[in-house]
């Protein structure tokens, strides 16, 4: 006779739902099956001359340049510099975009004194503003900070914006009919219910952030990734200049990934729809 779901122990439920979570797991490998076979097909393109060393060297040539210049110290010295101007740009323009996306959000004054500037100035491109930046600021760091302080700017303030606009109004009266006062609203209510909206935010920021950057880092520059490149192009150095582009697509992935795993540990209590 066989058992029927309501008569399952604890045991066999716990059994099958390891068994369906198993082939998830399992099947993540496939992630890594398309970047793979672009690599292999890239070196056997660039192996059998149907792409010319001039234009895109192979990727095991690029890897060779990265271990070269590894080893006698010059990427990391430009590589610590680019992480600098992105860790400064990033953190002046995500917390100024968090505050001024808290206070629109938040208070009616706020929405109507700074949500419309920033309305304006998110049609501007801020790559577009480069000559203007380099009369207000120069050409030195300032610039490229700045740069990036700009790109990191707008994901977070109107993300922020949206998450706390987006909170049910009735989770909120709730909390006050509960007797919490508006700290507690804001620590229980409002910034959970935000989280997911400004983390959101924050991967736009960084994606943003190191496109400014590559930007920024070719204007007067006497170090960075970006001036490796720019140098590079002027001796023809195409496997240094592709070595730049790679460095900078490992920051990007990396800072996302971090990123995403700092935003499963504090949004355990999210759970969203998965792939089949």
């Amino acid at each position: 006779m066989s058992r029927t779901p309501l008569l399952e122990t604890p045991v066999e439920v716990v059994a099958e739902a390891t068994a369906a979570a198993r082939p998830r797991r399992t099947l993540r490998w496939r992630r890594i099956v398309s970047p793979v076979a672009l690599v292999l097909g890239w070196e056997l393109a660039a192996r059998t001359g149907l792409l010319a060393p001039e234009k895109l060297p192979a990727p095991s040539d690029v890897l060779a340049t990265g271990w070269r210049l590894s080893r006698d110290g010059t990427l990391a010295v430009h590589l610590v510099d680019s992480l600098t101007r992105a860790g400064a740009g990033l953190l002046i323009g995500g917390v100024l975009a968090l505050v001024l996306g808290t206070v629109a959000g938040l208070l009616r004054l706020g929405d109507d004194l700074v949500d419309p500037p920033v309305q304006m100035a998110r049609m501007l491109p801020h790559l577009g503003l480069v000559p203007l930046l380099i009369i207000w600021v120069g050409i030195g760091e300032s610039l490229k900070i700045s740069l990036v302080a700009l790109g990191a700017f707008f994901p977070v303030y109107f993300n922020t914006y949206a998450g706390i606009r987006d909170i049910d109004e009735r989770l909120v009266e709730a909390a006050r009919a509960c007797g919490l006062g508006p700290a507690a609203r804001l620590r229980h209510v409002v910034l959970p219910g935000a989280l997911p909206s400004l983390f959101l935010g924050l991967r736009l920021a960084i994606g943003a952030a190191w496109l400014s950057l590559v930007v920024g880092e070719q204007v007067n520059a006497q170090t960075g990734i970006g001036f490796l490149m720019m140098e590079a192009r002027e001796f023809s150095q195409t496997d240094v200049v592709v070595l730049g582009l790679l460095v900078y697509a490992l920051l990007g992935l990396i800072s996302d990934l971090a990123l995403r795993v700092a935003e499963r540990r504090m949004l355990t209590w999210r759970r969203g729809l998965r792939a089949t």
